[in-house]
């Protein structure tokens, strides 16, 4: 029986196995247009460049992207459906729990209740 290697061997989750191969494709040695050695990562990083320097504003976007980060973009709502945010559960919990205490005290100053 033949012994089979890793077929995941950057411990990862195996949801990320095409990634990892684009890793590992990305990271094989290359040459670059003057036979220097380097890594397909780089031809690709370089291609991205001459493509910007070119005028392709796709590859601008990307290496902008890329470099500065995404721009954030704007919550905003409809006119008639404004935006709702979660609360995280701590303040809710706080408000709920405000409410019961304010029933309670509004209760046993109306009523004298009795423990069984």
């Amino acid at each position: 029986m033949a012994k089979r290697g890793n077929p995941n061997p950057t411990g990862s989750k195996p949801d990320k196995l095409m990634r990892d191969a684009i890793m590992v494709a990305l990271n094989r040695a290359a040459k670059d247009a003057d036979g220097k050695p380097t890594r397909k990562m780089a031809l690709i990083a370089d291609k991205l460049v001459e493509l910007a320097i070119e005028g392709d504003m796709a590859a601008i976007k990307e290496i902008n992207d890329r470099v500065d980060g995404k721009a954030s973009q704007p919550l905003v709502g409809e006119r008639d459906q404004p935006i709702q945010l979660m609360l995280n559960a701590r303040e809710i919990l706080k408000r709920r729990l405000d409410r019961l205490a304010q029933a309670h005290a509004m209760r046993s100053d109306g009523e004298h209740r009795t423990q069984p």
